[in-house]
C-alpha cells in the first residue's frame, strides 16, 4: 500500500478556508432550489420538511465524516472506485462504476436537463411540448461544449459557481424579512393529511438526498490537505452544517412565501417564489440567475461523468474498451465515453421526471455508500496499522448513524417505490455479465 500511496500522493497545500469552499461547492447545485416540491409532497407538511433537511444534513456530516478517513488511509487516484476495488475487489468496483456511468452521471444530466427546461417554458411562457427539446439541446450541447476541453468546461464550472450563489442569498436575505399572510408551523413535527409518519419522513429524506449531493467526493480532499488529521473533520462539519442551514432556511422562506398547498409537485416553485418576493421583473431576474446555475450543474456531471467510464476503458476493464479510453487529438477529453453518457441521458428524457430519476441514482448510490462505511469497520480490524492521517472521533458513533441512515434511506424506498428500486438494482447487476464477458475475452487473448 505505501508504494501505491507514493505513487498517487497528491500535492498538499490545502488549508481550513480553501477545504471549506471546496466542501460547499462540491454539494450545492440544482436541487437546492427544486428538491422542495418532491420534499413536500413526500412530507406533506411544513414542519416535517424542515425537520428531514436537518436529519439529512446530520447523516451527511456524519457520512462524510466516515468516508474522510477512508480517504486519508487510501489517498489513490480514483476515489470511491479505489475505496470499493481495495476492501471488496474488482467486480464490487466495476459494479460501482458502472452504476456511475449509466445511472448516476446520465440521469444527473437528464433530470437537471428536464428542471431547465421546466423553467425555460415557466420564464418564456412557452407549451409543455417543448419540454423534451429543450432538455435533450441542453444535453447535447454541453456535450458538444466539453469537446472543446476541460479548461472550456472549467470556467464554465467558475461562473455558474458565482450564479448560483446570488440567487441563494437573496432569496434566504430579502424573503425571511419579506411579510407574509401565510400560517407557518414547525411544531410539533407531523406529517400534514399523510397516515403514516415514518413513510412520509422516509420519502422526505430520500427527496433531500439529491440536494446533499457531492458530499460522497469530500473525502477526497484528505490527501491534499496540510493537516488532514486536524482540518478535514472541521471542513467537513463546518462545510456541511452551513449547506444544512442553507437548505432549511431556503426552504422556509419558500413555504413562508407560497401557500403549503402549491409547493408540493411544483417544479416552479423557485422562481414562483421570487417572483413573490421580488416582484415580476425582479423574480425574473433571480430565475435567470438559478437557470444558470442549473445549467452548470449538468456541465458538472457531464465533465465528470465521461472520466468515469473512460477509466474503465484506459484500464481495460469494459467491453468496446478502446473506444471509451480514446481522447480527441487537441483537446484530449473522452469524446466516446461523453457520447454513450449523452445518448443514455436522452433515452432517461424520455423515460422520467426529475423526482423519479434522482431519486434513483440517490438510491443506487446509498447502496454504494454503505459499502464503504461497513468498509470503515473492515479495515479498523484487518488493517489496524494502516495509516491514517485522519482518524474518525467518537468512532464508532458517526459510522454507525451513517449506516443507521443510509438503510433507512435504503428500506424506505424498497417500501415505497419498488418499482424505482428495483430498477436501479437490476441495471447495476446488468454489470456483471458485461464484466464477466469481457474479461473471458481478455483470457482468451492472453493465451
Amino acid at each position: 500500500m505505501n508504494d501505491e500511496t507514493d505513487k498517487f500522493s497528491l500535492k498538499r497545500d490545502l488549508g481550513f478556508f480553501p477545504a471549506l469552499s471546496t466542501v460547499m461547492g462540491l454539494v450545492i447545485g440544482g436541487g437546492v432550489f427544486f428538491k422542495i416540491s418532491s420534499v413536500t409532497q413526500a412530507t406533506g407538511s411544513a414542519s416535517l420538511t424542515i425537520f428531514v433537511w436537518l436529519l439529512a444534513g446530520f447523516i451527511t456530516i456524519n457520512a462524510g465524516l466516515t468516508i474522510a478517513e477512508l480517504a486519508s488511509a487510501l489517498p489513490v487516484a480514483g476515489g470511491i472506485y479505489k475505496y470499493i476495488e481495495y476492501i471488496y475487489g474488482k467486480v464490487p468496483a466495476f459494479l460501482l462504476a458502472w452504476a456511475q456511468s449509466v445511472i448516476y452521471y446520465p440521469a444527473g444530466i437528464s433530470a437537471l436537463s428536464i428542471i431547465f427546461a421546466t423553467q425555460v417554458m415557466n420564464l418564456c411562457n412557452l407549451p409543455s411540448t417543448w419540454q423534451i427539446p429543450i432538455a435533450i439541446s441542453l444535453a447535447v450541447f454541453l456535450y458538444l461544449v466539453n469537446l472543446l476541453g476541460a479548461k472550456v468546461g472549467g470556467r464554465i464550472q467558475s461562473i455558474s459557481l458565482i450564479a448560483k450563489l446570488i440567487p441563494i442569498v437573496l432569496i434566504i436575505v430579502v424573503g425571511i424579512f419579506t411579510p407574509t399572510s401565510n400560517n407557518i408551523s414547525l411544531f410539533p413535527i407531523t406529517s400534514g393529511s399523510h397516515p403514516n409518519f415514518w413513510s412520509s419522513m422516509g420519502g422526505g429524506l430520500l427527496a433531500t438526498m439529491f440536494a446533499f449531493d457531492g458530499w460522497m467526493n469530500v473525502g477526497n480532499l484528505a490527501g491534499e490537505m496540510k493537516k488532514p488529521e486536524k482540518d478535514l473533520s472541521k471542513s467537513i462539519i463546518v462545510g456541511l452544517f452551513f449547506i444544512t442551514l442553507i437548505y432549511v432556511l431556503i426552504s422556509f422562506v419558500f413555504i413562508k412565501a407560497l401557500p403549503f398547498d402549491l409547493i408540493p409537485g411544483n417544479q416552479n416553485t423557485a422562481s414562483e417564489a421570487a417572483i413573490r418576493i421580488f416582484g415580476n421583473i425582479g423574480g425574473k431576474i433571480v430565475t435567470i440567475g438559478i437557470l444558470i446555475s442549473v445549467f452548470g450543474s449538468v456541465n458538472g456531471y457531464t465533465m465528470t461523468g465521461s472520466r468515469v467510464s473512460y477509466t474503465l476503458g484506459a484500464d481495460d476493464e469494459i467491453v468496446f474498451a478502446k473506444h471509451f479510453a480514446k481522447l480527441t487529438k487537441h483537446t484530449r477529453v473522452p469524446a466516446f465515453a461523453g457520447l454513450i453518457q449523452t445518448i443514455i441521458a436522452i433515452a432517461m428524457i424520455f423515460m422520467g421526471s426529475f423526482d423519479y430519476l434522482t431519486d434513483m441514482l440517490v438510491f443506487v448510490m446509498w447502496i454504494f455508500s454503505m459499502m464503504m462505511f461497513v468498509g470503515v469497520f473492515i479495515l479498523r480490524r484487518s488493517e489496524p496499522d494502516l495509516k491514517r492521517p485522519y482518524k474518525i472521533n467518537f468512532y464508532p458513533i458517526p459510522p454507525i448513524i451513517a449506516l443507521i441512515g443510509g438503510a433507512y434511506i435504503i428500506i424506505s424506498t424498497l417500501l415505497r417505490q419498488p418499482g424505482l428500486a428495483f430498477m436501479g438494482i437490476g441495471i447495476t447487476l446488468l454489470g456483471l455479465p458485461v464484466y464477466y464477458i469481457h474479461y473471458l475475452h481478455k483470457k482468451r487473448l492472453s493465451k
